[in-house]
């Protein structure tokens, strides 16, 4: 196993295979009009996004800002992870997005429990499925049982299904997701269901050790090789993975803060606001709506957006960053009455183009 990557090798095995130099990234729209097309999106990588001063300024205010709720629901997932699986737990991160979540709640256990527990991260593509020699990998290491998946964030949950669907072919692991924030009310486990900003959402690579997203195309990636990632090691001046992860562990709270058990969750709650976004704007292909800020974060930096929904025209607190982007890429900004989250990205469909 080879690791790349900015990441250190004690903080995570990156069970992903370096593909630098194999892959043509594809602009914006070219790649848009390819996934509308029928051609799965993991075969593709992007253009990375270079954020403008103005953005990365709104970033830096946005980590400044949101560093100590993010540093409460670090210190809250990590602790219910503890109760539930102990010291043999294993943490299996999803890249990209879930790996310095990944780092953080590493980190967080040792803080509160001095315990050293495994960390890896692992491919999980929508509509495809998990990295099976990944997940071998793990298995081959550690008893089924002390796996506990981890993510950033839910929106629909489309991930979420993917995990379960895929853990049928692993019985004895637990397919739930730990994550810090659930506003779609679908994970085992979370650090809170508000919908806030975890600052990582707003950089692409930068953020995220130099890496990808995951890549899987058959011409690359052969049979018995992980699923892929560029390491974009022509960024390392503007690297700010640490920084990020320095922020939030800075503001950890000295004790774990209370949480509420809710008994009474509605699951599902999420996917029925995303159905109903749907119809309201009239969006046939659900996989165009990507609730929640960080989806629609995401939407702005590498996809081909057509409105921003926003709880409130005036929400500089939360929305801050996403005003100034949808400003820079020319996107409207449109209020609607959300519920679970506090903002929304609709893809353009390429046949309104």
């Amino acid at each position: 196993m080879k690791q790349f990557g900015t990441y250190h090798p004690e903080d995570v095995s990156i069970l992903l295979k370096d593909i630098t130099g194999m892959v043509e990234p594809m602009g914006t729209e070219e790649r848009e009009r390819a996934i509308q097309s029928g051609r799965h999106y993991s075969e593709m990588l992007p253009i990375e996004y270079q954020p403008s001063p103005a953005y990365l300024a709104a970033y830096r205010d946005a980590l400044n800002r949101y560093a100590a709720i993010t540093a409460r629901a670090v210190s809250v997932t990590a602790e219910k992870i503890w109760q539930q699986k102990g010291k043999s737990v294993v943490l299996v991160s999803l890249a990209r997005a879930g790996t310095p979540i990944g780092i953080l709640l590493k980190h967080e256990i040792w803080r509160r429990h001095h315990i050293d527990v495994p960390h890896a991260t692992i491919s999980i593509i929508r509509g495809v499925g998990i990295d099976h020699n990944a997940m071998r990998y793990i298995l081959k290491r550690h008893k089924p049982e002390s796996i506990q998946f981890v993510d950033g964030w839910t929106g629909k949950g489309a991930i979420q299904h993917q995990l379960e669907l895929a853990m049928r072919d692993y019985p004895g692991v637990d397919s739930s997701l730990a994550v810090l924030s659930d506003p779609a009310h679908i994970a085992g486990i979370c650090g809170t269901h508000e919908d806030f900003l975890i600052a990582s959402s707003c950089l692409n690579s930068t953020v995220s050790g130099l890496l990808s997203r995951t890549f899987l195309r058959n011409d690359i990636i052969r049979k018995d090789d992980f699923h892929g990632a560029v390491f974009y090691k022509e960024l390392q001046d503007h690297d700010l993975t640490y920084d990020f992860l320095n922020t939030i562990e800075k503001a950890i709270p000295e004790e774990i803060p209370p949480w509420k058990n809710a008994k009474d969750v509605f699951r599902g709650a999420g996917i029925s606001e995303v159905k109903k976004i749907a119809q309201d704007f009239g969006v046939q292909d659900i996989n165009l709506v990507k609730p929640g800020i960080g989806e629609a974060t995401r939407v702005l930096l590498r996809r081909l957006p057509w409105k921003i929904l926003v709880h409130s025209m005036e929400d500089q607190e939360h929305l801050g960053h996403i005003y100034q982007l949808a400003k820079e890429k020319e996107v409207p900004v449109v209020p609607y009455p959300l519920v679970h989250y506090r903002a929304c990205g609709l893809i353009r469909a390429i046949a309104d183009t």
